[in-house]
């Protein structure tokens, strides 16, 4: 009997590992699918290519790949591939849910678009390779516009535009890039500083190239672009600023959302967290202007800050030293906080001339292949909007330790992680990172005066803000006058940024959720850990928790942390 039920016992066994080798194989055949899966022709497309009838193509060959993925038994895999079989699903039906609601035939934001997104191409070179995908770069911008011009055409015939109200100034996002001299033009400037190298035969030659391709295939696009916006986008462009106002936007909204936020929240619910975090961030700023002694009402503050020149630098470079002063005193604390920093390193630079006059007031642009550093962009562009008391909680969301550490150790991820992963970016994931490292940085000692740590508020209570301002844009009927003042009312933010703001949100539903909703269960999960462990707490362990798996869903983040907690408080 006893040998019976070891016999049985490993035939169990041996059932079970069978089934997890199968299951384990079957996902591993599908994220093959998928990564080996060549959408389109790269070399001959080396902009993208952008059809109807590729996005169609794309959610046909996803659809497939979902249906596999739901055959395979998820309880006989791995953390690691549990993790990457619903990151995998969440990414397909992000794919399916563009097609299905026509999102690609409206690809315009109010401070990006398709011609917007170019600038982005435009780098130093250090290889002859480099230059020559550069030029290909360029001289596909006519086949580029052409494709875009198509969708955006029949995007108006079925009302699926942008508003007009977010266009305000759009018209520099052409204008400055139609000039006389070729060798003016931003996407010229590159050739400026060839590499080292190129022998004299060879520069010559692409300088040649170089001065063709931006005289004839740059410049007079930027002009059809001009042409289009002003005679056929801009006249068509709707009234009404809310998506749930054109058809099947209100069921377009809540995907949003559920999308953007990894949750299941509705508009209504996402609202009032927004009030309250804004009541609590309130009270939290007032006793700040109490610490100063202040004399006067919280709008006058606010007044204070916006007008007193003693915030405010006098030339970009002043504000670029400022911003690399504040990233290098960052970086000196990173080890006290991160078992495991990344590779690639960061530089500070100003956001391009080309877009800075519609862009917000800093970004990360991660780097591409491994020759070049991720850059935190720091807009120079009109200096009286670009408060200093400000800038450490920017600093410390776009370089690190926000978005530059996390995406920089998501790229870097080792093999046991699937490729996919490593260039996947979720909203609430990122962004709520990105929001708890502001707060992180206070923990640093970054923040040295009352008013970086009321910046550092104002930075909080405008994403507590945005749960308030893009719910009543998008699903209560607010006007634009109505969010302008709800955010000029309660932040600090300039009133130039406050309007370049709002119509981000407006052109862009859901999205700006994601950085408060991410951050608050971040923030919930470590007081959750601090009080279940103690004095066992250990902040670097749990922050290796959060990023050792790369960008995760919310529900996935929890869970671990969980399991954390679990192994630790036995």
């Amino acid at each position: 009997m006893k040998y019976l039920f070891w016999n049985l016992t490993f035939l169990l066994l041996v059932s079970f590992q069978v089934q997890s080798q199968n299951s384990s194989e079957a996902l591993k055949q599908v994220i093959e699918k998928v990564d080996e899966h060549k959408v389109y022709d790269r070399p001959a497309n080396p902009l993208g290519l952008f059809t109807e009838e590729l996005y169609k193509k794309e959610a046909e060959f996803v659809r497939e790949r979902l249906k596999e993925l739901e055959k395979i038994n998820k309880e006989q895999l791995s953390e690691t591939e549990e993790i990457s079989a619903e990151l995998l699903r969440y990414d397909l039906q992000e794919t399916v849910d563009f097609y299905e609601y026509e999102a690609y035939l409206n690809p315009l934001l109010s401070d990006a678009g398709f011609h917007v997104s170019l600038p982005y191409h435009v780098r130093d070179f250090s290889t002859y390779t480099q230059v020559k995908e550069y030029l290909n770069k360029l001289n596909a911008i006519p086949a580029y516009v052409d494709q875009h011009l198509v969708l955006l055409r029949k995007g108006i015939k079925k009302g699926n535009l942008q508003p007009a109200v977010i266009f305000k100034g759009y018209e520099a996002t052409y204008n400055d890039q139609i000039v006389d001299d070729p060798k003016k033009s931003y996407y010229y400037s590159p050739f400026l500083k060839l590499p080292s190298i190129l022998n004299q035969q060879q520069k010559d030659s692409v300088l040649a190239a170089a001065e063709i391709a931006v005289s004839k295939n740059v410049i007079p696009q930027f002009r059809r672009v001009k042409a289009f916006f002003e005679t056929e986008y801009l006249p068509a462009a709707r009234e009404s600023i809310g998506v749930s106002e054109i058809p099947g936007g209100r069921e377009y909204y809540q995907n949003r959302l559920n999308y953007y936020t990894t949750l299941d929240f509705s508009a209504e619910e996402i609202h009032q967290k927004g009030l309250e975090e804004v009541a609590r961030i309130n009270a939290e700023m007032k006793k700040i202007i109490s610490e100063v002694g202040f004399e006067g009402s919280f709008e006058d503050f606010i007044h204070f800050l916006r007008t007193d020149e003693q915030f405010y630098a006098k030339t970009g470079e002043e504000l670029l030293k400022e911003a690399r002063d504040i990233s290098k005193r960052i970086d000196a604390q990173l080890p006290k906080f991160f078992k495991t920093l990344p590779r690639r390193p960061y530089g500070v630079a100003p956001v391009p001339d080309a877009i800075a006059p519609k862009y917000t007031t800093g970004r990360y642009v991660g780097g591409g292949d491994d020759t070049e550093p991720g850059y935190y962009w720091v807009n120079t562009y009109n200096l009286s909007n670009r408060p200093l008391y400000v800038l450490p909680a920017l600093t410390a969301h776009e370089a690190v330790p926000g978005h530059h550490l996390q995406i920089s150790l998501n790229g870097e991820l080792g093999d046991s992680i699937p490729k996919f992963r490593r260039n996947f970016y979720l909203s609430a994931f990122g962004e709520g990172w990105g929001l708890y490292s502001e707060s992180l940085a206070e923990e640093m000692g970054i923040y040295t005066t009352p008013y970086e740590r009321f910046g550092k508020l104002t930075y909080e209570q405008w994403r507590a803000g945005r749960l308030v301002v893009d719910t009543g844009i998008h699903a209560m009927g607010w006007t634009r006058e109505q969010a302008v003042e709800f955010l000029r009312a309660n932040t600090a933010l300039s009133i130039h940024n406050i309007n370049t703001e709002v119509d981000r949100y407006i052109s862009w539903p859901g999205q700006a959720v994601s950085y408060k909703i991410g951050e608050m269960k971040i923030r919930e999960l470590r007081k959750k850990a601090e009080e279940a462990l103690g004095t066992d707490f250990d902040i670097r362990k749990f922050h290796e928790i959060i990023l050792e798996q790369g960008t995760v869903t919310l529900p996935i983040m929890e869970q671990r942390v969980d399991a954390y907690i679990e192994r630790n408080n036995k």
